[in-house]
């Protein structure tokens, strides 16, 4: 594998606004997918329009190569892999626009579902597409695999809700399929597609045999080769094109914008879970329940049931069962409101109540029973991949057949499992259509654990094809199924897809081996080999769903690339390739480890729960020499005099011109690194207050704690360009005026969450904090007995994070109870606060912290206290300011806050202004008041201020 290449393309030819990557750390980093493939790319093309790439696609023919598109990288059968070309769909095409109705939407390729989903919920809309992987997958993937989802089956699909594409041809040829002469134009540019479509179209009609073949294919999930069936369902070449598209895997055309039509959100649902005393029962009742209409039907199989007990959220219908060949389905009533919904319920419940059940059936419509159980479904995913032993890879796989057949391929597949020897499988799936995935774990650079494989699949594929079904029904045909289309589908009908794909895309540029091919063994080459590396990394399946929330996913790298290129580290010393290890090793530092904000947001969205920050801190830990951890050590010995003296600092660096301040703080970072010394600008504060005095009566109702920040960072000028004094004078001045006692413990300025120590990886120093903060808390808390309140959300966190580490050596520590102000206020306070003058609007900024501490709804609650207008930007996300962060590497927080700068800036246009921005933790909201040049303030300063007598 050679280290960094040169161009393999004409750079002129490609234009300006087509930026390549060719470092090997931009090649490998990309090189990962969520499927078990990995072919590491030549070099990675980011166009910025439909223009630049209609310019790639001339440029990889001239040079003679082929590419790949990559979006979200959820995809599951290798469909976005490549050891060519690949383009990247996700950086520059995040565009959405939505009908002033919501009921259609039009979404650039490198959109997510959820991003899309949630500007469609003013509206009470949502996508008909509906996977299960939202959080990430993008609508380019959903529109080349025609996903689907556990709800919307082939009714509400991608092929079912698209209205018209903008597409970009191989020929380089743009059509937007709704121009009114979109016939025309692709005639007149295209005549050969236009003539080959129609002859295809008019040859399967006129086969009969055929044609009912196809329809019997597609009348279950069903995304092996390419969509025949838009070939009997319509007549125009643009609107067969069109949907040929859908579902093709970037093997035809580049979708550079697709519209869809929206559906209706139905927000009233009741969850239940049926227990069956077999697999048999389960299945004999699923066409009385089909017949129902219920939203959803999930299997889960005993396999599933025994790892669902394992659970700490294990329901109690399932938790009691000595599970032997039980099975379940979790079924769903959607309504759109609450007298359809009682309606729903009632008649799903006098149906269920003559099911041979093992256990009573009861349906739920409270949230928190309803997460629980859908706990036992998505959780499966979650315990069984993440138990997978060091090595091995986790293999997600899905058929469908006709649902009165899946009785026959359930018992099928588990009697494979059993034959090929693969322990701890579980199936699983939307049992309403057919469709069930199943998990395996399997290594591939063991020889005979290949052998296993490949006589694993030849069964597999028998077994499906013998039932009438398909060997793909969402995850789109990939390589993985790629030569067995032939076997589904027969030879006529293959060779259609071939002539397809010789249509419109001749020069064979797009996805080569992706969909179709002729090598029967295809599917077992480039298969991802998994080197044991350590605890964070090995556990990581690589699917994706921690990018779009990552802070630096566009300014370096993203928390499944930080963990990939580890492996890839690894994978090349065991090759002997120093070099190519060299290169990534020489550009990690930077683009992994200083450049992330250690935020965890990444381990929110984690399916086997990875915080990525956890292995950058730790990597921070073994770079930082023994000289630095000693200067941290004996700074959480003194912190208060330390925060005072910052705090100083910057009074002194506010008094003097700020270009004069800004060129010292640069000459330091040139001699002592970017890493070491932050850098200072005009908009930073002066420094903050002194610490609270410590008081101790005996009435008292909580302890505050007060955060350090405050007096290292002076707050924000209020609206009146006053100074005020800070979240946590606004917290003391809020409880008493809520006439509620509080505690302060001693020295409460030489205190901290630990953060600073945690984040920089300075273990000593944080021990030392932990030290001196937890017996502190413990003594001001009465042991327990009353909450400890921290005005500053990062800081709670911190103190739950150091709380948790600490519980193991001291249990009784477990008795603590440390809370944020913002729910604190919400819930103890607020009720008793008269808010003299509302304002007319505030715009939030919620943390990662407040969402990691599920404080948002108090956050709004505060806000909404105060202003009749609440607005939360859609696209709102981490700062990254992350402590110091954001002051050593300011282009992290620069890239992290501008989709919501530019939308807050937006909305603010439109109200003329906001009257107050706020959010719950200081460096926030420095980072927010840097990026939008609006005063960001914590939210409880403008609640003292508007409940002063």
């Amino acid at each position: 594998m050679p280290a960094t290449l040169t161009s393999p393309l004409d750079e002129a030819a490609l234009g300006p606004d087509v930026r390549m990557a060719s470092r090997t750390i931009d090649r490998f980093a990309r090189a990962h997918d969520a499927s078990h493939y990995l072919l590491v790319p030549d070099a990675v093309l980011v166009p910025q329009d439909a223009a630049a790439v209609a310019r790639v696609f001339a440029a990889v023919r001239a040079a003679g190569r082929s590419l790949t598109f990559r979006s979200g990288g959820t995809s599951l059968s290798g469909q976005g892999v490549t050891g060519d070309v690949m383009v990247d769909t996700r950086s520059a095409f995040r565009g959405i626009r939505v009908a002033a109705d919501g009921t259609w939407i039009a979404a650039q390729p490198g959109a997510t579902v959820r991003q899309v989903n949630t500007r469609l919920a003013r509206f009470g809309r949502k996508l008909g597409p509906d996977p299960a992987s939202e959080i990430a997958c993008t609508i380019g993937g959903v529109v080349a695999d025609n996903s689907s989802g556990m709800a919307c089956g082939i009714v509400e699909n991608s092929y079912r809700t698209i209205e018209s594409m903008l597409l970009v041809l191989p020929s380089g040829t743009i059509l937007d399929t709704a121009a009114p002469d979109a016939l025309a134009q692709l005639r007149d540019r295209e005549p050969e597609i236009v003539r080959g479509l129609q002859h295809l179209r008019d040859r399967l009609r006129g086969d009969p045999a055929l044609s009912a073949e196809v329809a019997r294919q597609f009348s279950m999930k069903n995304t092996m080769g390419y969509g025949l069936n838009s070939l009997l369902d319509f007549d125009d070449p643009v609107r067969i094109l069109e949907h040929l598209v859908i579902g093709s895997e970037g093997t035809l055309a580049f979708v550079a914008e697709a519209r869809f039509r929206t559906i209706p959100i139905q927000p009233a649902i009741s969850t239940g879970l049926l227990v069956f005393d077999t697999l048999s029962d389960a299945m004999a009742a699923l066409p009385g329940l089909t017949s129902l209409g219920l939203a959803t039907i999930e299997l889960l199989d005993a396999a599933s049931l025994r790892v669902a007990q394992g659970l700490s959220t294990v329901p109690e219908v399932i938790a009691g069962i000595d599970v032997q060949g039980h099975a379940a389905l979790l079924i769903e009533v959607h309504a759109a409101d609450a007298d359809a919904l009682t309606a729903g319920t009632a008649a799903a419940l006098a149906h269920v109540a003559s099911l041979p059940l093992t256990t009573p059936a009861r349906m739920t419509e409270d949230p928190v029973e309803r997460g629980e159980l859908w706990t036992v479904r998505k959780g499966l995913y979650t315990a069984v991949a993440g138990a997978r032993p060091s090595g091995t890879t986790a293999l997600l796989e899905d058929i469908a057949v006709p649902v009165e057949r899946l009785l026959g391929v359930c018992e099928g597949l588990t009697a494979l499992f059993e034959k090929h020897r693969y322990e701890g499988c579980v199936i699983f799936g939307h049992a309403k259509d057919g469709n069930v995935h199943f998990l395996i774990n399997e290594r591939f650079d063991d020889p005979e654990a290949l052998r296993r494989y490949e006589a694993f699949t030849e069964d597999l594929v028998a077994l499906v094809l013998a039932q009438g079904g398909t060997l793909k029904a969402e995850h789109g045909t990939g390589r993985i199924m790629a030569p067995f289309v032939r076997r589904q589908y027969g030879d006529v009908l293959t060779d259609m897809m071939w002539e397809i794909k010789g249509l419109v895309d001749p020069d064979g540029i797009l996805n080569p081996g992706v969909i179709l091919s002729d090598d029967a063994g295809s599917y077992l080459a480039d298969l991802k080999l998994v080197p044991t590396v350590e605890g964070e990394v090995d556990r990581c399946v690589e699917c994706g769903y921690c990018e779009p929330t990552c802070p630096s996913k566009d300014v370096t790298l993203t928390p499944r690339q930080r963990i990939v290129l580890r492996r890839d580290m690894t994978a090349a010393l065991h090759r002997g390739e120093v070099d190519v290890a060299a290169e990534i090793a020489r550009d990690y530092d930077y683009d992994a480890v200083q450049t992330c904000a250690v935020d965890g947001m990444c381990g929110v969205a984690c399916p086997v729960d990875i915080n990525t920050g956890d292995l950058v801190r730790r990597l921070r830990a073994e770079e930082a020499s023994r000289l630095e951890q000693g200067v941290w050590n004996v700074a959480a010995k003194g912190w208060g005099a330390i925060t005072r003296g910052g705090g100083l600092a910057l009074n002194v660096a506010k008094a003097l011109p700020a270009p004069l301040v800004t060129a010292v703080t640069r000459a330091g970072r040139a001699v002592l690194g970017a890493d070491t010394v932050p850098l200072y600008d005009g908009g930073l504060p002066d420094g903050g207050t002194r610490a609270l005095a410590a008081t101790d009566p005996a009435d008292a109702q909580a302890v505050l704690f007060g955060s350090c920040i405050g007096t290292m960072f002076g707050a924000e000028q209020d609206a009146d360009g006053v100074h005020g004094e800070g979240s946590r004078e606004a917290v003391r001045l809020l409880l008493e005026r809520a006439g509620i006692a509080y505690v302060v413990p001693p020295d409460a300025g030489g205190l901290c969450c630990g953060t600073p120590w945690k984040s920089k990886g300075q273990l000593d120093g944080y021990a030392t904090m932990t030290e001196r903060v937890l017996p502190a808390l413990w003594a001001a808390s009465r042991n327990g007995a009353l909450p400890v309140v921290c005005d500053a959300a990062s800081c709670t966190e911190g103190l739950h994070v150091m709380l948790a580490k600490a519980v193991a050596e001291r249990p009784e520590y477990a008795a603590l109870r440390i809370e944020d102000a913002t729910t604190f206020l919400a819930r103890e306070v607020l009720p008793k606060l008269t808010v003299r003058e509302r304002i007319r609007s505030v715009a939030v900024h919620p943390t990662c912290s407040t969402t990691q501490l599920d404080a948002n709804d108090a956050l709004r609650a505060l806000a909404a206290a105060i202003a009749d207008e609440v607005y939360v930007p859609e696209g709102w996300g981490c700062c990254a300011f992350a402590g110091d962060r954001g002051m050593l590497h300011p282009e992290l927080t620069s890239s992290a806050t501008a989709v919501e700068a530019a939308e807050v800036a937006t909305a603010g246009a439109l109200r003329g202004g906001f009257d107050a921005y706020v959010s719950a933790n200081r460096t926030c909201e420095l980072g927010m008041s840097r990026a939008t040049g609006q005063p960001y303030r914590h939210v409880v300063e403008v609640l003292e201020e508007l409940t002063r007598p």
